[in-house]
């Protein structure tokens, strides 16, 4: 994320509890924080799909995505 996106996520969130926000700095300040936080999902997805397991026996495999659980 760019470096001014954060300032402004910072700015907004100063003014917020400063002021308080109006309606369309509230929109703003929760895209920019969806955005972000979708970021860093996709940083650590990026770094778990290049992660490897070593077990005692020193066999390493890579580490794979827990299928979620299904509703009865």
């Amino acid at each position: 994320m760019e470096k001014e996106k954060i300032e402004r996520i910072n700015a907004l969130a100063k003014k917020a509890k400063a002021e308080g926000l109006t309606r369309e700095e509230a929109g703003e300040q929760h895209a920019l924080r969806q955005e972000y936080l979708d970021e860093i999902r996709r940083s650590v997805i990026g770094t778990l799909d290049n992660t490897y397991i070593q077990d005692e026996h020193g066999n390493r495999r890579k580490l794979r995505r827990k299928e979620p659980e299904q509703e009865p």
